[in-house]
C-alpha cells in the first residue's frame, strides 16, 4: 500500500502541509513571509490613500508605483546574479535590512506630519526596488529547504501566502487608517516587518552549489540558459498572456460605480474576490502534487482562467444591456454575487496555473541559475500587470466595459493554442523527469 493510499480521501483534496511539517526552516520562512507580506500590502494601500489626500490627484498616486518600475527591473535582473553567486541567506539578510529603512522612514514621515510628497516617493521606491531582489532570493531558497517531491505543495503554499497578503493587507489598511490614522498604520507595518525578518535570520546558510560569476557575463549566462529552456519559455509565455490580457483590476472601479452601485465597498469586494479564488484553490490543491503532465495541466488551467475572464466580460455585457437601478449607496446584490463568482474563478484558475509554473521553474532549473531566472522573470512580474492595466484601461476608454475581458479571453486562448501546437514537448512535460 502506498503512502497516498493511506491518506483519507477528504484529506487528499486539501492543501498538502508536508513542507510545513517536515522542514522547520521552511515553516518559519513561510509564516514570517506571510506576516511581512501583509505589512507590505498594508503600506502600499495606505500610502496611496495618504498621497491622494496630500495631492488631490490620482496622477500623484500613480507615481508611487511608476517611479519604481525601472529600478525594480534593473535590480531584479542584476540581483539574480548576486543570489546565485553568494550565500542566499546572507543576500536576503542584507537586502531585507536595506528594505527595512522604508517602513521606518515612512512611519517617521507620518509621525512628523510631513506633507511634501518626494520623501514618500523615495522610501516607496526603495522598498519596491530592493523587494525585487528579495523576491529573487526567496524563489531560489525554497527548493533548498524542502525535498523536490514537495515543490508543488510549496508552490500552493506560496499562492495561499500571496492570497492572504492581497486580501488581508488592504483590508487591514482600510481599518487601521480609519481607526488610528496613518502613523500607527505604518508602525504596524514596522512590527510585521520584524516578524518577517525573524524568519530570514532563522534560516541556515544556503551557499551556492556551483561557482557563479557576477555582472553582465552572469546575466548573459542566464539568458543563454533561458534561450535553450523551451518548456520554461512556454510557461513564462503563458504567464505573460494572462497578465497582459486577463487582468480586470483597471475595470473594477468603473464596473462598481457605473453598473453595480455601492461605492468603494463594492470595488473592495470585487478586488478581494480574486484573492478569495487564490486562497480557495490553494486550500483544495492536494491533488495537484500528484499531476505528472504539468505542462498540459498548466494549459488547461490557463484556459479555465480565460474562461473566467470571458464570463466576467459576459456578465458586464449583460449588466450593460439589462435595465436595473444603480445607486451610490446600495449595491445590486445578485449581480455583485455573479461578478464576484466570475472573479473567484479567475483567481482560482490563475493560481492553479501558477502552481504548475512555479513547480516547473523550481524543479527544472539548475540550482546555480535559479536566482538569475527569477531575476529575468522579474520583467514579467513588474511589466506584465502594468501592460494588462494599460490594455484594459485603453480599450475600456471607448466606454464599452465588457470589450476588454472578451477580447482578452480570446487572445489568451489563441496564445494557448499556439503554444500547444508549436511546443508539443511542453504538453508532454513530465514532473518525474523535469526538462527545462
Amino acid at each position: 500500500m502506498s503512502a497516498v493510499d493511506c491518506v483519507p480521501p477528504r484529506r487528499r483534496w486539501l492543501l498538502d502541509l508536508a513542507p510545513l511539517r517536515e522542514s522547520p526552516a521552511y515553516r518559519r520562512f513561510w509564516t514570517s513571509g506571510v506576516a511581512g507580506g501583509i505589512g507590505t500590502q498594508l503600506t502600499a494601500v495606505a500610502i496611496g490613500i495618504q498621497v491622494y489626500q496630500l495631492s488631490g490627484t490620482t496622477a500623484a498616486v500613480a507615481l508611487v508605483g511608476g517611479l519604481a518600475l525601472a529600478p525594480m527591473i534593473v535590480v531584479g535582473i542584476f540581483g539574480g546574479a548576486l543570489v546565485d553567486a553568494f550565500d542566499r541567506r546572507a543576500v536576503l539578510v542584507v537586502a531585507s535590512s536595506i528594505s527595512f529603512i522604508a517602513p521606518i522612514g515612512i512611519a517617521a514621515l507620518s509621525w512628523s506630519s510631513v506633507r511634501v510628497l518626494w520623501p514618500y516617493y523615495v522610501f516607496t521606491t526603495l522598498s519596491s526596488t530592493v523587494g525585487s531582489l528579495v523576491g529573487a532570493a526567496r524563489f531560489a531558497i525554497h527548493p533548498r529547504l524542502v525535498d523536490r517531491r514537495l515543490l508543488p505543495a510549496v508552490a500552493a503554499l506560496s499562492g495561499i501566502s500571496a492570497g492572504l497578503q492581497t486580501a488581508v493587507g488592504p483590508a487591514l489598511a482600510g481599518l487601521l487608517v480609519a481607526a488610528v490614522g496613518f502613523a500607527w498604520t505604518y508602525t504596524v507595518d514596522v512590527a510585521l516587518f520584524l516578524v518577517g525578518f525573524w524568519g530570514i535570520l532563522s534560516l541556515p546558510p544556503i551557499v551556492p552549489t556551483a561557482r557563479a560569476r557576477v555582472g553582465l557575463a552572469a546575466i548573459t549566462d542566464g539568458l543563454r540558459f533561458l534561450r535553450s529552456a523551451r518548456n520554461l519559455q512556454a510557461a513564462i509565455g503563458i504567464q505573460i498572456a494572462t497578465f497582459a490580457f486577463g487582468r480586470a483590476y483597471a475595470l473594477l472601479p468603473a464596473v462598481g460605480a457605473v453598473l453595480l452601485g455601492g461605492g468603494a465597498t463594492t470595488v473592495g469586494i470585487l478586488v478581494a474576490s480574486t484573492a478569495v479564488g487564490v486562497v480557495l484553490s490553494g486550500v483544495l490543491s492536494g491533488p495537484l502534487g500528484r499531476v505528472r503532465r504539468q505542462g498540459l495541466a498548466m494549459l488547461v488551467a490557463a484556459a479555465c482562467m480565460a474562461g473566467g475572464v470571458a464570463l466576467f466580460g459576459g456578465i458586464v455585457l449583460a449588466l450593460s444591456i439589462v435595465p436595473h437601478h444603480v445607486s451610490a449607496r446600495l449595491v445590486d446584490l445578485p449581480w455583485l454575487v455573479a461578478v464576484s463568482a466570475a472573479l473567484v474563478l479567475v483567481g482560482a484558475a490563475d493560481n492553479v496555473a501558477g502552481i504548475f509554473r512555479t513547480t516547473m521553474m523550481q524543479s527544472a532549473t539548475p540550482d546555480e541559475v535559479r536566482g538569475r531566472l527569477q531575476g529575468l522573470y522579474t520583467l514579467v512580474l513588474t511589466a506584465g500587470p502594468r501592460l494588462g492595466d494599460v490594455f484594459a484601461g485603453f480599450v475600456a476608454a471607448t466606454g464599452v466595459l465588457w470589450w476588454p475581458p472578451l477580447i482578452g479571453a480570446v487572445l489568451i486562448w489563441a496564445v494557448l493554442v499556439g503554444i500547444a501546437r508549436l511546443r508539443p514537448g511542453f504538453r508532454r512535460y513530465d514532473a518525474e523527469e523535469p526538462v527545462p
